[in-house]
């Protein structure tokens, strides 16, 4: 079953999504995972794996970033990751006030922009009690270098600073295309094919192959990488392709290593998009049972456990 929901951020704006509920909800609730997505992405294009989890007896808060799809956000089209964590943090907030859920069994999913998004939250917020990277963004700073060359970084940090001071004086902010079919500036380069392009707008008609510039320039600043050893002792789940030439493997990989269990690591032989395509079944039933594992089997046998000694001890007291 899926409704329509929507939610209020901290700062007042409105964000939208869908919220899936398993057919069974017993009466201590049920556990959820609040999920969103990447760069640039809405809610259409990660139904499958909502679907997935929802059929493994997991809620599912399924939504769009500010300032894409169906929500709200004063600048369209802009992404400021550290706006993105925070808006993340009000959404598994709002999770938790749900009737039927259980606030204790609270899972995270995030791929690519956001799989980074995940690794950062998991580290401060132990709410979360189980986290699902896929992809993701490691290292802004390597990233925005491996993908521009010097002379195209340094056209690009005089239109920052162009487009920084146009905004100051009330201007509207400079876009640019998220994917290039050419050798023109883009947010995420190397150039696709225009077939890419409008498969990805039919997949979901709210998707728009644009952000403002100012995103490209925070994604280059943005290191959740860093706090990858303070995850645990949430368990994490890392999904990696090892042809990705957008979040590239080696920062995963060397991340992964800094990660302290308990810990998985599903590596695919594929490029970025490979994970929602050719291994959506491998990456889709990984997390599924990853967040099984943890808010349900373990969660429940840990309940059963405290029962037990419960009942030994009334026994105990008895005689």
């Amino acid at each position: 079953m899926r409704d329509d929901i929507e939610f209020k951020t901290e700062d007042g704006t409105t964000l939208c999504g869908w919220l899936y509920r398993p057919k069974e909800t017993p009466s201590d609730g049920v556990p959820i995972v609040v999920m969103a997505h990447g760069f640039s992405g809405v809610k259409g294009s990660l139904t499958k794996y909502a679907e997935t989890f929802c059929e493994a007896g997991l809620a599912v808060l399924l939504y769009d970033h500010r300032g894409y799809g169906d929500s709200g956000g004063d600048v369209r089209l802009e992404i400021v990751p550290h706006q993105q964590v925070a808006d993340f943090r009000d959404a598994i907030t709002f999770a938790r006030t749900l009737k039927g859920i259980d606030p204790e069994r609270v899972g995270i999913w995030g791929s690519s922009y956001a799989g980074g998004h995940c690794i950062n939250i998991a580290a401060n917020d132990r709410r979360v009690k189980c986290v699902v990277a896929q992809i993701p963004i490691i290292a802004g700073h390597f990233m925005f270098k491996r993908m521009f060359q010097a002379d195209r970084q340094a056209e690009l940090r005089k239109m920052f600073a162009a487009d920084r001071e146009n905004r100051l004086v009330g201007g509207e902010p400079a876009r640019i295309p998220v994917f290039s079919t050419g050798d023109d500036i883009c947010c995420l380069p190397p150039k696709v094919s225009k077939r890419f392009i409008e498969a990805s707008e039919d997949e979901d008609p709210n998707w728009r192959n644009e952000a403002t510039l100012r995103s490209l320039e925070h994604l280059g600043e943005y290191e959740p990488g860093a706090l990858i050893s303070h995850v645990s002792p949430t368990p994490l789940l890392m999904v990696v392709a090892l042809k990705d030439v957008l979040t590239p493997p080696e920062y995963a990989l060397e991340a992964f290593e800094r990660a302290l269990e308990p810990k998985r690591l599903v590596a695919v032989v594929g490029g970025h998009f490979s994970v929602y395509y050719q291994h959506l079944e491998k990456s889709r039933g990984e997390a599924r049972d990853w967040f099984v594992k943890y808010l349900i089997t373990e969660p429940a046998a840990l309940k059963q456990a405290d029962v037990k000694i419960v009942q030994r001890a009334s026994a105990q007291k008895a005689t």
